[in-house]
C-alpha cells in the first residue's frame, strides 16, 4: 500500500468521526457509497438512508461527553480497503456514567479515485480487549477535540 493512500484513507476515517461528533449529515453523505449499509452490535441491519437519519442527532455532548478512536488499523487490497478501529465513550443515562468500547469495521471501494464507505460494522468490545490509551488517536470532550 503507498502512503498516499494510507493519509487518504486516516482522513476519511478522521472525517467520519468528526462527522459524528459534529451530526454533519452532509458531509458523512459525501463519503457513503450509494449502496451503504450499518451492521450495528445487535446484528440489526440499518440502510443508508435510516443511518444518515439518525446521523443528524447521533452524538449530544451532554449524554457522549467523552469519545475517542484508538487502535486504527488500515489494510488495502487494490480497490478495497478495510478501516478498523476502536471507539471508547463514556455515556451518560439518568445520572449515572458508563464507559464502554466498540471496534468497528468500516469498508470502502475506490471508485473512479475515489473512497467511498460501503459498509460499517459495529462490535462490542469486552474490558480485557480494549486497547491502551496510548493507541488513541484522537478524543472528544463534550463535543470538542482535544491537542
Amino acid at each position: 500500500m503507498n502512503a498516499d493512500t494510507l493519509a487518504d484513507l486516516r482522513a476519511i476515517n478522521a472525517r467520519f468521526i468528526r462527522n459524528f461528533i459534529t451530526n454533519d449529515v452532509a458531509g458523512h453523505d459525501a463519503i457513503l457509497h450509494p449502496g451503504f449499509i450499518c451492521i450495528e452490535p445487535t446484528g440489526a441491519r440499518v440502510s443508508r438512508a435510516d443511518y444518515l437519519e439518525a446521523w443528524a442527532t447521533g452524538f449530544d455532548p451532554k449524554r457522549l461527553p467523552y469519545f475517542d478512536y484508538r487502535d486504527e488499523k488500515i489494510d488495502v487490497f487494490g480497490d478495497t480497503a478495510l478501516v478498523r478501529s476502536t471507539n471508547k465513550s463514556v455515556r451518560r443515562k439518568d445520572g449515572a456514567e458508563t464507559t464502554a468500547m466498540t471496534i468497528y469495521t468500516d469498508t470502502y471501494v475506490r471508485q473512479d479515485g475515489t473512497w467511498k464507505c460501503i459498509q460499517a460494522q459495529i462490535t462490542p468490545v469486552a474490558p480485557a480487549n480494549y486497547p491502551p490509551d496510548e493507541t488513541i488517536v484522537k478524543k472528544y470532550v463534550k463535543g470538542r477535540a482535544q491537542p
